[in-house]
Parts: C-alpha cells; structure tokens; sequence
C-alpha cells in the first residue's frame, strides 16, 4: 500500500534539501513532488510554447499527467525538472513531479480546484490540504512523496527536519480569521510574502 507524505517549509533551500534526501533514502524521482511559491521571482524560466497556442507546453504536458519540462538544466534528480507554472490561488509557482501535474489537471476539472483537489486525490486529509495550499499561496514550499506505507515513519522523519508545525501555524492563521484556502483569493505578492516570514522568522529563501 502506498501512501502520501507531505510537509511545508517556509524556505525553498530546506525543502530542496529535503527532496535530496528523499532522493538518497531511496524514493524515486516520480514519487517525488515539489511546489514553490515564486511571487518574488527567485526563479525564472522562458516560456516555451512550441505549438503557438498561448499556453505553455509545461503546464500542457502536466495537464496531461506528462510531468513539466525542464526549467532548469545541470541539476540531477527531481529539480532537474522544475517549471514555471500557474495554479489558482497560489500565483505564479515553480513546480516539479506528480503533485503538480495533478494540481494543473484538478484546476481544469475538478470542483475542489488545482492544489487542493490534488492533494485530497493523493489521501492527504482536507483540513491539511487546505493548510498546505495557503502555506504555499503565503510563500512557502510545499514537499510531497508517496512512499510504501511500511516505510512512512522513516520516510516522515525524513521530512521533519526544518519543516513547518502545520498544526501550529493553522492555529495562528485561523486567529487571525482565516478559515480555508481559497482558490479565487488573490496570490500574495513579494511584500506581503516577506512580511509573513518576519512574524515567523523566515529567513532568505
């Protein structure tokens, strides 16, 4: 039996060494899923529309479960193959793996939309899906995987290190009047997504 696991970070460099470690403990690159927020613009990838039809053929082939095409060249493993993509909510987002190719498919069909319909497919519960997405729409890195569930314990702490307390930050997000991620809202921009790491102490990404 296979299973979803799933963490949020609030720097890209934590959950890109926690894809590395997923990598050397053995899970395979297509088990392997990333979604970064990139309304700073850390990340920039030229739009490839081969086909002239106004979208980008990354976001294409991920509708069509292919995966994303290459944004970034030289690097092994999963983040070899980061891509700019859209997703409702969130903004612009720099992705790799299944997760996001699922996210781009919900957004085109399903009623629960992009992030949140994918992550709810994959067996992740709603209250977290919901809290994944907004991390995400408020400039996190969200870092999935779906692993045998014989292996889940070792694989979580896997993951653990440096990873966001989703119980806790839901908790502050939920004072403060938030209920549920919202594909409609609008994506936060580069100031507010700076001004979320101050109250938690993010560093650079």
């Amino acid at each position: 039996m296979t299973v979803t696991i799933s963490r949020l970070y609030d720097s890209y460099g934590h959950a890109q060494a926690a894809v590395g470690r997923l990598e050397a403990a053995g899970v395979p690159h297509s088990d392997i899923s990333i979604v970064a927020n990139n309304s700073e613009g850390w990340f920039s990838g030229e739009k490839k529309d081969r086909d002239r039809d106004g979208v980008d053929d990354r976001a294409e082939s991920a509708g069509k479960g292919a995966g994303i095409g290459a944004g970034v060249g030289g690097t092994a493993g999963l983040l070899a193959g980061l891509g700019l993509l859209a997703i409702p909510g969130l903004g612009p987002v720099v992705a790799a793996g299944w997760l996001a190719a699922t996210a781009v498919g919900a957004a085109a069909g399903a009623a629960t939309g992009g992030i949140v319909g994918a992550l709810t497919e994959a067996g992740i519960s709603d209250e977290d899906a919901h809290s994944y997405a907004e991390g995400v729409r408020r400039g996190g890195t969200l870092v999935s995987a779906r692993v045998p569930d014989a292996d889940r314990s070792r694989l979580d702490a896997v993951l653990n290190d440096s990873a966001v307390n989703l119980r806790e930050r839901r908790a502050v997000w939920q004072k403060s009047g938030w209920k549920s991620f919202d594909p409609s809202s609008k994506p936060y921009g580069a100031n507010e997504i700076r001004q979320e790491r101050q109250l938690y102490g993010g560093g650079v990404r």
